[in-house]
């Protein structure tokens, strides 16, 4: 059992001393989330973070620093590019934010496939860092895969978490436009930002020659502060677009500016960082988990802690390493896993193309501030059926902006006129990459390595996850039909790319503790619970039955606040 290497230097503190009402793992996006949900409910909640401590403000160092004030003008050395080659690849890390992310020997793990795998270990996991999309699932995402015919339903549908959606909403801020989009529904929005003079010529041209719709990114920015982000301490957004150095106004959503500090002004939050899980403690006679055991990443001691009710929340990956690694007599494969399909199934979005062009006509314009949001064409790929050669569909993420004046425009290019000129506007230029809907495979998983461990001794994730035919022909239509977007806009000097980098850089891993109907091809049911150990919950990106197109992390938190309804209801009727 994985607790017997450990019992010769473990740290009980007695029963009571270290009981709870719950046990959430995970401080990040749906930690944060099970957090407050749980202590506003008035249970006494532990939150286990295997990282540091990141206060809001306090602990943003580089929040106000000015370009020139980095050592190496925001870039790493190449000593740090050559001792971290996985991570300097991630979206939105450098200098600036190198602090919010793990180096790549902080936590090994085999890539038995190429796999990118981005983490960031402190209080506020990757909340602090994520990109902030929000646009809502329709009800097409949750019925396609088995509607046609590569995958199964989910256990619910868009009417059963549209509530847990608005929910949300309100209490993160999210800005947008109500645009009566079947694909991409409506929501409770603050005011989004503005499209430039490009983008409404962009607009303008896709609907008009190809009936598709170009809107305002859907954005977890507070544009317009309501009295519940005021009683947050947040205001509005300053359009500075420095958002991954944490934000001192608390404009964007992150567990540190918001969930977390609203549960701990209900006095029943109690966040333990610098706690690495080892496990789930599963008891055989109760036939329930009562605890989760522990271990200080300084000290390397290990710990009990004791709940009725758990909620992981540790990231896809890192979840489904803490349930495989919970092994007991009644399961011997993993929490749950009476089905065999824990780690299975696991998921990514395709995040390969993308497509750019120089825009002509616009140069007597300009815009305002730093917009920190994209903005969106909606799916129009197999909706009602299959349309193409490939099945799911795809985001399409977009946006105009003015560089620089190009080198070879420029009259000098040295002294007080070539500085000159580069403080003038150059031209505007456009840009498309895609987010696309990857199929679940059975071969596509993750396991416990036989003969590797991490410095606390714990088994290291093998990571075997891979593209198939389906994404490339996915790629090729959006490169083909990106192209031809950009072309009727007018587009110049048009450029497209299948970057062929391997999954993990889009930092949305989903699945390998999937929802579903039925115990024999899912681990969750329709409440996150697992089937085989109800007072468990998994609520984060390992509970993805499907990925759909939109950006998921809004799902997460929608349904770990319908997630802990449910289990504060069963609770008070005494059934957990």
């Amino acid at each position: 059992m994985p607790g017997d290497s450990l019992k010769a230097n473990l740290n009980t503190k007695g029963v009571q001393q270290n009981s709870f009402d719950a046990i959430v793992i995970g401080s990040g996006i749906s930690g944060g989330w099970a957090a407050k949900e749980l202590c506003e409910a008035g249970l006494k909640t532990l939150v286990l973070e295997r990282g540091r401590n990141v206060v809001h403000n306090k602990d943003y160092p580089t929040a106000n620093k000015a370009p020139w004030e980095f050592p190496h003008a925001n870039r790493m050395t190449k000593e740090f590019i050559d001792a971290n080659p996985l991570i300097t690849r991630a979206a939105g890390f450098g200098e600036d934010t190198a602090h919010f992310f793990i180096k790549d020997n902080d936590h090994p793990y085999v890539q038995e496939k190429p796999f990118n795998w981005v983490r960031g270990y402190q209080v506020g996991g990757k909340s602090l860092t994520w990109g902030r999309a929000c646009q809502r699932w329709s009800p097409f995402e949750f019925t396609a895969p088995e509607r046609l015919g590569y995958g199964m339903n989910w256990p619910i549908g868009y009417d059963d978490i549209a509530p847990w959606y608005s929910h949300v909403e309100k209490f993160i801020g999210v800005c947008g436009n109500k645009d009566g989009l079947e694909s991409m529904p409506d929501g409770e929005f603050l005011p989004p930002f503005d499209l430039n003079c490009v983008e409404q010529h962009m607009q303008k041209t896709i609907k008009e020659h190809f009936g598709r719709y170009l809107v305002q990114g859907r954005w977890a920015h507070v544009t317009e502060a309501k009295e519940i982000h005021t009683q947050q301490g947040r205001t509005r957004c300053q359009s500075r677009n420095l958002c991954m150095r944490g934000c001192p106004f608390g404009g964007y959503f992150s567990s540190v500016s918001s969930t977390l500090p609203w549960a701990e002004r209900t006095g029943n939050l109690t966040i333990r960082p610098f706690s690495v899980v080892h496990s789930i403690i599963y008891d055989e006679k109760q036939g329930k988990a009562t605890g989760v055991r522990i271990i200080d990443t300084n000290t390397k001691e290990a710990t009990e802690y004791f709940a009725r009710i758990i909620f992981v929340n540790a990231s896809a990956l890192n979840s489904n390493l803490i349930l495989l690694h919970s092994t007991s007599s009644r399961f011997p494969d993993g929490l749950g896993n009476d089905s065999g399909l824990l780690g299975k199934y696991v998921m990514f979005h395709n995040y390969r193309a993308f497509t750019s062009a120089d825009i002509e006509g616009f140069g007597d314009k300009y815009f305002w501030g730093k917009n920190p949001t994209e903005t969106i064409i909606a799916n129009y790929r197999n909706l009602h059926k299959q349309d193409t050669d490939y099945v799911g569909g795809f985001t399409t993420f977009s946006g105009a902006y003015r560089s620089t004046p190009k080198e070879e425009d420029m009259k000098e290019t040295i002294g007080g006129s070539y500085k000159d000129e580069m403080g003038e506007p150059g031209p505007w230029g456009v840009y498309m990459y895609l987010q696309g809907e990857t199929i679940a495979k059975e071969s596509n998983h993750v396991r416990l390595s036989k003969d590797k461990t991490d410095q606390w001794g714990i088994p290291q994730l093998v990571t075997s996850v891979g593209y198939d035919d389906n994404d490339d022909k996915m790629v090729k239509d959006f490169l083909e039909q990106s192209m031809a977007m950009l072309e009727k806009a007018g587009g110049k000097n048009i450029f497209h790319n299948d970057s062929k980098q391997p999954p993990g850089l889009d930092i949305h891993e989903m699945g390998g503790c999937r929802m579903g109907k039925d115990p024999k091809t899912s681990l969750l049911n329709e409440w996150n619970q697992l089937h085989h150990c109800k007072n468990v919950f998994v609520t984060d990106g390992a509970c993805m039955t499907s990925t759909g197109n939109q950006s998921p992390s809004i799902l997460y938190m929608a349904l770990t606040a319908r997630a802990v309804d449910h289990a504060v209801d069963e609770m008070k009727k005494k059934n957990l």
